[in-house]
């Protein structure tokens, strides 16, 4: 890596990212910002290029947590500090990578030596690192929750706290915290979200001039780091000194009433919750006054303000997209006497968007750009955005599916029950001749409730989360085992009592406590994981029927949204027609399941058979993948099987027809209502597969979906052969009667 980081003002477009490093450079009291967007656009680049902007930090010689020589912490582990005059530092740009451990980003407590020597031995972690300087997250969005709930009070606090079973230390932890993330990864909750300060979404520019541009910059920069930030060297110069002003400024800038009431009234009408969105939106103004040479806060600084601070705080649930209604706003702003300010075009934050060679960002060989070029940071959506940028991109119009007629009700082969009696609801399969055909469009799903909670039976060791019971670093102390390797956490009761018998033969004549390395036990705690769920689901004919699957839909919406809130991974395998299909492989994007789930058409046979075998082997992959999170299988359907294929349509080609009777015995009895040769054929072929999955100890919960006045009990069949349990739509939710007394049974 260059010992020269890439200018910030040599940054091309971005300019809402650039925009909210700076006024949180400005003023760190707005509380960081979230980047949201996708790789390759600069994200890190630019955080790391706003660090060498920041000005030097005075720090007391010596000090591992950089205390301010003209203000030393009084609760620093390194102090008392001397009043001596103090050096100066650049300030640090601190990166906390997704794998840190909770030491890592606290600091590690030597617990024996606290124990035996009543000495407080601390080795600092990246709060201290990034104390007065920037610390930069990528990934946030699969960081471990705890990790994040740390991270995000420290930033709150301005404060560290390590407790280690008595022992305490604490310590400032002041930074810019900055975290970016993808949003098809998956998204953070409301309540983290909450807690960053700023909001920017970011994209690649579809312009090709602005392309060419960031290539151009971007190779000029890699062939000769030293002579190109030698040629911006004026540029960050003056942004350095712009920085250093408008922080002098702050202080001085006055947010009036007027301005008060426009951020309340904004907030307000945005139904947003709590308070820190009124107080955020409040500082950010503030610091845009002082960035653009301001003594008072205006109308256009509160518009501003608001579409960097609140976007990400107006989602009501998991599956809303974060935005923020710019015409709502700016008719808010003027009912409360902020419609009449214009920004000026010309002015501070103006001017042209700057994605030519002579404005700023991330490329190559351009030549600088005007020594004005770091006010070219137009607000968020604004009046003042680039002429020359991308317009929004329409989406493209999805062409409806062909409708099955609903006339069409002809009998499937092999569809009647043993009496000869048409089954109920296969009337809506496809007909015979049209093999894939009578597809219907997408139905919209209903409103969703709050489910159930579905658990893994046992005791797992998996990613931490809020499902099923698991060992795992946090939660209730169960009992003690000596250490594996390092000492994470003591069991104090069972270390003294390992100790208690030896003091004597070891000499002891003081108060404190002779300790050995064997005498030292581990707490082993249990608190919940995270599970993989995955979701079968049958979009074939039958479940068309009778408009079942608005219901179907909004019953898995809500799983989804429990997932979501469990923080697990989850994955959608649908069947129907032809074969199986992975909708959406195992993620932690909930919101790409739902997206999935909108857009499921229905129609055609129902191979639950190739179902189930698919399913399988996507739990088998990511066994591989992650053998510690353990997997619930949620197959919904009404239990019905009319079609023998167990073809797979994706992935890497159709299974092998011989594939689901591998390893297996005899059929055995044959389910109620398979009647016909061609059913009863499918049916047993479901049943194998079934059992396969039971074999492997996948926990299952089969939903049943089957409705009318005639049941057939099939679902309740299917979830014996898995070994698992059978609920119906109604016992799914949280608040029925059923739902109180039964569990998910254990895999046999």
């Amino acid at each position: 890596m260059s010992s020269h980081p890439y200018p910030f003002t040599a940054i091309v477009g971005m300019d809402d990212l650039r925009l909210a490093l700076l006024l949180n450079a400005v003023s760190p009291a707005v509380g960081g910002v979230l980047v949201r967007g996708e790789k390759g656009t600069a994200k890190s680049t630019a955080v790391r290029a706003l660090a060498a902007l920041m000005p030097d930090v005075p720090v007391v010689p010596g000090c591992r947590f950089s205390c301010d020589p003209a203000a030393p912490d009084p609760q620093c582990p390194d102090g008392p500090h001397d009043t001596a005059a103090g050096e100066a530092r650049p300030a640090r740009m601190v990166e906390l990578p997704v794998g840190a451990s909770e030491d890592r980003l606290l600091g590690a407590l030597d617990i024996e030596r606290a124990l035996a020597e009543g000495k407080k031995a601390f080795e600092p972690g990246l709060l201290a690192a990034a104390h007065r300087g920037v610390l930069y997250v990528d990934e946030v969005n699969i960081l471990g929750d705890h990790l994040v709930d740390l991270l995000l009070d420290a930033a709150a606090m301005g404060a560290s706290h390590v407790e280690r079973e008595g022992v305490s230390v604490r310590h400032a932890a002041r930074f810019l915290l900055v975290g970016t993330m993808n949003p098809e990864e998956g998204e953070l909750r409301p309540q983290l979200l909450d807690r960053f300060g700023l909001t920017v979404e970011v994209a690649a520019s579809r312009e090709p001039r602005q392309r060419v541009e960031v290539v151009r910059r971007r190779l000029a920069f890699e062939e000769d780091p030293a002579g190109f930030t030698a040629r911006w060297a004026g540029e960050e110069r003056a942004l350095r000194e712009r920085i250093a002003a408008a922080r002098a400024l702050l202080p001085s800038v006055r947010l009036g009433d007027a301005a008060l009431h426009q951020i309340a009234s904004v907030c307000a009408a945005f139904e947003v919750d709590g308070m820190r969105a009124d107080i955020v939106t409040a500082r950010t103004a503030t610091a845009l006054a002082a960035w653009e040479g301001r003594r008072d806060v205006t109308a256009e600084d509160v518009r501003r303000a608001a579409l960097l601070a609140l976007p990400h705080r107006r989602r009501r649930n998991p599956f809303d997209a974060p935005g923020l209604d710019e015409d709502k706003l700016d008719e808010t702003l003027r009912e409360h006497g902020g419609g009449d300010d214009e920004p000026d075009p010309d002015g501070p934050g103006g001017g042209d968007g700057g994605d030519g060679p002579d404005d700023g960002g991330p490329g190559g060989g351009g030549r600088p750009p005007r020594q004005d070029a770091p006010d070219t940071v137009p607000p968020q959506g604004g009046a003042d955005r680039d002429p020359q940028a991308p317009e929004p991109q329409e989406q493209p119009q999805q062409q409806p599916s062909q409708e099955q007629s609903s006339q069409e009700q002809e009998q499937p082969a092999g569809a009647s029950g043993a009496s000869g009696r048409r089954k109920p609801d296969d009337r809506d399969e496809d007909r015979p001749g049209r093999p894939g055909g009578g597809e219907q469009e997408a139905v919209a799903a209903d409103e969703p409730f709050r489910a159930r909670t579905l658990t893994v039976p046992g005791l797992g060791s998996g990613a931490a989360g809020r499902r099923s019971r698991a060992e795992t670093d946090h939660g209730r102390t169960t009992r003690a085992r000596r250490p594996r390797g390092a000492l994470t956490s003591l069991h104090l009761a069972a270390t003294v009592q390992a100790a208690a018998p030896h003091q004597r033969a070891r000499g002891r004549s003081g108060p404190g406590l002779v300790l050995r390395r064997d005498d030292l036990r581990q707490a082993v705690r249990e608190g919940r994981e995270g599970n993989l769920v995955l979701f079968v689901v049958d979009a074939s004919g039958s479940m068309a029927a009778r408009q079942r699957m608005g219901a179907v839909k909004g019953a898995v919406m809500s799983l989804l949204l429990d997932a979501y809130q469990r923080r697990d991974k989850v994955g959608l395998v649908t069947f129907r027609g032809a074969g199986a299909e992975v909708a959406l492989p195992p993620t932690s994007s909930v919101e790409a399941g739902a997206a999935r789930l909108r857009s499921l058409p229905t129609g055609g046979r129902t191979p639950l058979a190739a179902g189930l075998l698919k399913a399988r082997e996507v739990l088998r992959v990511e066994r591989l993948r992650d053998a510690s999170r353990r997997p619930l299988l949620v197959v919904v359907t009404d239990g019905r099987a009319t079609s023998t294929a167990t073809g797979i349509t994706t992935g890497t080609g159709p299974a092998p027809a011989a594939a689901p009777a591998a390893g297996t015995t005899a059929d055995g009895p044959r389910r109620a209502g398979s009647g016909g040769a061609g059913s009863g054929g499918a049916v047993a072929l479901a049943s194998r597969a079934a059992r396969l999955l039971a074999a492997d100890g996948t926990a299952s919960v089969v939903v049943d979906c089957e409705s009318g006045p005639v049941r057939l009990g099939l679902a309740g069949a299917l979830a014996r052969d898995l070994a698992g349990t059978a609920v119906t739509l109604d016992e799914l939710r949280a608040d029925s009667v059923a739902s109180l007394v039964r569990h998910v049974r254990s895999a046999a």
